[in-house]
């Protein structure tokens, strides 16, 4: 077991003899003993344990070096084990309501025999928490909101809404007079397609007003924590939001501990212990020597024992030998060795997006006409613009007959000769893919456009051979240009149709058709987990952001995000290719 998952649970032993009344001394060393074993490094608290130095630490008592080496050696404690057991589930479950803590749990269990979150609820509704000593009206309505709100806190958030929260916060934190440096971190940096909270870092040359301007943003619904180091709050939505505050010479090496996921943060520390370095949120020190990783970064000020400084990432990284690791990649999954060997891509870029396909208008279920949403596709600066409304099948989203669809394609080549844009328009749709696996226009029709998006958009219970079996046989239609969202998945609110991925991208290679990645936050599919295999067997892919009005348009960067997380580059992206590359790439396919 890892220092830091020893110090959880030394951290959950210290609430769970809360709960049970004990001594507040034997509490508190539970309490202090965590936090004295994150300031020491991974490499060190082994050799102490190992050479039974542990117990002469500061914090650390005979009982509680016991409990450490038992957890560190074997995974397990058997103290820990029966604690847990001894307390009702209830009552740890209702730790997660904001401002009942151990005391206030322990209390409403004594006099009234509360034993869950449902009996709490009941008993404020009855009026019995506020009767109780030391409780009063206040607060029980402030159990009440928390019981009320527990469901949203909860929860995880999309990126793009936690990325429109975080962006007007980091804009201002750099304002402020007193701040230096100000990053988003934590996976909202990474690009993760679901955040569980914000992770703000700052270095400031004076706390007490950046904190103030923190927690008085707007949309705070509560400040759950406020102090020198760190503030945190809650938002209106249930999203937390952590600021932490360092000095500016550990600054770059929190930005890189905050952001980085558990697995290359792992894999990073190993590289460094290899070169005798400890790397930590603190700095990056030699690993042998007095003190605590903490204390030797204290010391060095943020330079390495040679002298060198290190102010940013990419000095971070070449300190290790490494090529400079984007955030998105970030993630323990061969990053790093491919840094090491030069070879990491040249992800795509915002600025590579040249045109999208995948896009609505007022004729099938868009908010905006044909022609708002191409002027807004040209002040995006692109070069193409394909629309693909529904097929007539998607009678939900009032699907284009086929007599609307061929309306509509001469509309779209009357505009193209009128130049009234810049902006070619392509002739598409978004076919359904029929629960047999058929196209929903017949082939005379679908040949008359410049490309076919083929969607499943019912009958999502098939079972996984079935759903396969389906959508290959759409893929294999030679009028089948790209697929749209391949699992059907909704973040958050649906979980995917089942299917077998991999056999069908074999078919989209196979039949040279595009697998889309829709890039609306709410799908974010083709999952970014699954491109970098497929592209480098030749899978093209298309960042479309399946708009539906004109502000749907911006989705395209949260595209983006999962593109790069899948270590695509600009050649393995369509809608990066220039118009007449394009044309003639659709051209040869008929």
């Amino acid at each position: 077991m890892t220092k830091n998952e020893i110090a959880d649970v030394l951290t959950e032993i210290g609430t769970l003899l809360e709960l049970q009344g004990e001594n507040p001394f034997k509490v508190r060393a539970y309490q202090t003993g965590a936090r004295a074993l994150e300031a020491i490094e991974e490499a060190e608290l082994a050799r102490l344990i190992a050479a039974d130095e542990l117990k002469a630490m500061k914090g650390f008592g005979e009982a509680l070096t016991q409990k450490i080496t038992e957890l560190h050696t074997t995974g397990r404690l058997g103290y820990y084990e029966k604690l847990t057991a001894s307390i009702a589930p209830g009552l740890v479950e209702m730790l997660q309501i904001p401002g009942l803590g151990p005391k206030k749990i322990k209390a409403v269990h004594d006099k009234l025999g509360i034993a869950s979150i449902a009996d709490l609820t009941a008993a404020c509704q009855e009026g019995r928490i506020a009767a109780l000593e030391g409780f009063g009206e206040k607060t029980q309505e402030k159990i009440l909101a928390g019981i009320r709100n527990r469901e949203a806190y909860g929860k995880r958030h999309l990126w793009w809404d936690a990325w429109e929260v975080s962006a007007p916060i980091v804009a201002g934190l750099r304002a402020l007079p007193q701040v230096k440096r100000a990053e988003a971190a934590g996976s909202l940096r990474r690009g993760m397609e679901t955040v569980g909270d914000l992770d703000f870092l700052v270095a400031a040359t004076e706390v007490a007003p950046v904190v103030e301007w923190f927690v008085t943003r707007p949309g705070v619904k509560e400040v759950t924590a406020r102090g020198e180091t760190k503030a945190s709050v809650r938002f209106e939505s249930g999203l937390q939001a952590d600021l932490r505050l360092v000095p500016e010479e550990q600054f770059v090496f929190a930005l890189h501990h905050f952001t980085g996921s558990k697995d290359h943060n792992v894999q990073m520390r190993q590289r460094a212990l290899a070169r005798g370095l400890s790397m930590s949120e603190w700095g990056l020190v030699p690993a042998e020597g007095e003190g605590t990783a903490k204390e030797k970064a204290e010391r060095l000020k943020g330079r390495m024992a040679d002298g060198r400084t290190i102010t940013t990432e990419g000095a971070l990284f070449a300190a290790l030998g490494l090529n400079f690791i984007t955030p998105e990649l970030r993630e323990g999954l061969g990053e790093i060795e491919a840094a090491e060997k030069g070879e990491l891509p040249r992800l795509v870029e915002p600025g590579d997006i040249r045109g999208v396909w995948h896009n609505h208008t007022t004729a099938s279920d868009g908010g905006n006409t044909l022609a708002e949403m191409v002027a807004a596709a040209e002040a995006q600066g692109w070069e193409y613009y394909g629309v693909a409304d529904h097929s007539k099948s998607s009678y939900q989203a009032n699907g284009l007959s086929e007599a609307r669809l061929l309306k509509q394609i001469e509309e779209i080549k009357a505009l193209n000769a009128a130049k009234r844009f810049k902006t070619h328009v392509f002739t598409g749709t978004e076919c359904d893919i029929l629960p047999d696996g058929r196209l929903d226009y017949d082939d005379a029709l679908l040949a008359k456009l410049d490309y076919v998006v083929v969607s499943v958009h019912n009958v999502f219970t098939q079972d996984e051979a079935t759903m396969t079996a389906r959508i290959i046989r759409a893929i294999e239609h030679p009028g089948a240009t790209m697929l749209g969202h391949l699992t059907g998945r909704l973040l958050l609110k649906r979980e995917g149709y089942r299917v077998d991925a991999a056999k069908i991208i074999d078919a989209a290679i196979a039949n040279r058709v595009v697998i889309e990645l829709n890039a609306n936050p709410l799908r974010l599919d083709m999952d970014w987990r699954l491109w970098r295999r497929a592209a480098e067997r030749g899978l093209l892919c298309a960042i479309n952001p399946d708009a539906h009005e004109t502000a749907g348009l911006e989705h395209v960067r949260a595209g983006i995000n999962a593109a790069r997380k899948g270590w695509l580059t600009k050649e393995s992206v369509l809608n990066t290719w220039p118009l007449p590359e394009v044309q003639r790439w659709l051209a040869k396919r008929k």
